[in-house]
């Protein structure tokens, strides 16, 4: 199969690398510039969990093909679109005059109703996902880690023929599938800690400060706390970590995640130390609804003078 990867971004690159290594044409379209800021190569250093866990470390220079143009008549099979959510409607504009007949998978975190924000992109062909992947790049080298499990889901009755296309692609290629049953409020739930995550980057200046310090840690789970009713007025559920990091005390919430999740020596710390991502928008858009549902957020709206800064 021959795909299409938008932008060279840490996700994107690092599911190329995946797909190209299970025999498929993987390519990257990049904005104007790009292609000679990038270079030829792509300095990989990898934790692949499809692996065995004595060569899940990959240290690779991996040649990579870049456009800055998409022609009409391409013959992709798979576009591939995972940007930051501030990037999905730019993406939109440019894409859907180009689509063609590719699946387009949208493998975004993102808060409002993605089926509007994916028009005029035919709906038929749009199969939503989710990724297990984080990371960074330091210059030209991509410190990343590949999960097995991806997430998809559906907004219609039944999977389509082009979402099993796409979730057998991944099996594939080696990764474990879960299908929610309810994609928006999962979508809704994930990008709940990613602003929580958020409002403590603002305040302490990166992701490895607020994960080297318990008391960021709870921080997030105060500022989950404070959204909570958000999701609810937009009429989403609580998955079970938003439940478990509502109920526990902040204290209890930040002791887990400083001695499991984000232990010094484990891969989680290692992967959000390199994530370098501008932060803010995740922000923005919970206070935005906050204030049409008339719900206070004064831990968000102390950091609202540091986006503008930004």
């Amino acid at each position: 199969m021959k795909m299409l990867f938008i932008g060279r971004g840490v996700i994107g690159t690092q599911y190329a690398w995946a797909f190209e290594n299970a025999g498929h044409t993987v390519e990257f379209y990049v904005r104007e510039g790009r292609k000679a800021q990038y270079g030829t190569h792509v300095n990989l250093e990898l934790w692949d969990a499809r692996r065995n866990k004595k060569n899940r470390l990959v240290k690779e220079k991996w040649p990579v093909i870049m456009h800055e143009e998409i022609n009409e008549n391409h013959d992709y099979d798979l576009i591939f679109m995972s940007v930051n959510p501030e990037q999905v409607s730019s993406v939109v504009q440019y894409l859907a005059p180009r689509v063609g007949n590719a699946t387009v998978l949208f493998f975004n975190n993102f808060w409002q109703d993605p089926r509007s924000a994916v028009q005029p992109i035919p709906l038929s062909q749009i199969v939503y996902g989710f990724p297990g992947a984080g990371g960074g790049f330091e210059g030209n080298t991509l410190y990343g880690g590949l999960y097995k499990m991806v997430q998809f889901g559906t907004f219609e009755s039944e999977p389509t023929e082009r979402d099993l296309q796409v979730r057998k692609l991944f099996i594939e290629a080696g990764f474990n599938i879960m299908v929610q049953k309810d994609p928006q409020s999962w979508l809704w739930n994930h990008f709940v800690l990613n602003a929580a995550m958020e409002v403590e980057v603002l305040k302490s200046g990166s992701f490895k400060n607020v994960i080297s310090s318990p008391e960021a840690l709870m921080g997030i789970a105060r500022n989950v706390k404070e959204i909570i009713p958000v999701l609810k007025a937009k009429g989403s559920k609580l998955d079970v970590l938003t439940k478990i990091i509502s109920n526990l005390p902040p204290k209890v919430v930040g002791f887990l995640m400083s001695n499991l999740v984000y232990s010094p020596n484990s891969i989680t710390y290692a992967l959000v130390a390199h994530n370098h991502t501008k932060v803010g928008y995740a922000v923005q858009e919970v206070l935005s609804d906050a204030r049409k549902y008339g719900i206070q957020t004064p831990r968000l709206n102390e950091v609202e003078s540091l986006i503008k800064e930004l």
